[in-house]
């Protein structure tokens, strides 16, 4: 199991995901990883219908209110009160890391994939959603090898977008107003994940590289993107 488990974004998708994950790794045999939350926005009065979040929460940092809920469970917590960006990236997201990646902008998403392929064992789990679909991807470096591919390969909208959003500043505020995210599709993406996550834990392999959900049919799809090494049969 990796030492530690890197959570960011602790939002709409991130806050869902935190009080099932502190369930499921207190339960787990010691040593246990030390769960690590990033995450540089604050709780807001609109997060109250949508985010695992209290009356009290509000106006605090959403990492460091979360770590009080993983450590009343039992769980060594550090919390990262920050974005990530193209300087803190390294230190926030090493070697042998188990990341789950629960941001709206693709951005981020496009900055932690590129780190990722720099490291030679790593685990990412991405997910995201609009307003009544979401997805989630699996990505894994072994050995120096992705084993399932890159965020940015297998869609390449992810670096396209964040290219735009990079230099016109357009991001998760816009997307935001256009296609609003809900609380039902944000449960799905975070049970997809943490769905993810025990059959890394538990069983070491998964047999799907992504996974699509659809709120309003209650269904999910995956589908594998697993690649060969070269010479490999």
């Amino acid at each position: 199991m990796a030492s530690r488990i890197v959570l960011v974004g602790c939002g709409g998708i991130g806050s869902q995901l935190l009080p099932p994950l502190v369930r499921y790794l207190a339960s787990r045999p010691e040593p246990r990883a030390l769960l690590v939350l990033v995450d540089g926005d604050v709780f807001e009065a609109k997060n109250l219908g949508r985010q695992t979040c209290s009356k009290s929460d509000l106006g605090s940092n959403k990492a460091e209110a979360l770590a009080r809920v993983a450590r009343a469970g039992g769980l060594a917590c550090q919390t990262i009160p920050a974005f990530v960006d193209e300087v803190n990236v390294g230190s926030i997201v090493r070697e042998g890391d188990l990341v789950l990646l629960a941001v709206d902008n693709h951005r981020t998403r496009a900055l932690v994939d590129r780190h990722l392929a720099s490291l030679d064992e790593a685990t990412l789990i991405s997910g995201g959603n609009d307003e009544t679909d979401g997805n989630v991807q699996l990505v894994r470096r072994r050995n120096g090898w992705s084993v399932d591919g890159h965020l940015v390969e297998i869609h390449p909208e992810i670096g396209q977008a964040a290219e735009r959003e990079e230099h016109t500043g357009e991001g998760c505020q816009v997307l935001a107003t256009e296609r609003p995210q809900l609380l039902v599709t944000n449960l799905l993406v975070a049970s997809a994940m943490l769905a993810c996550l025990w059959q890394v834990l538990e069983r070491g392999s998964v047999p799907y590289s992504e996974v699509y959900l659809d709120a309003i049919q209650c269904q999910a799809r995956s589908r594998p993107w697993f690649r060969l090494e070269a010479g490999a049969q």
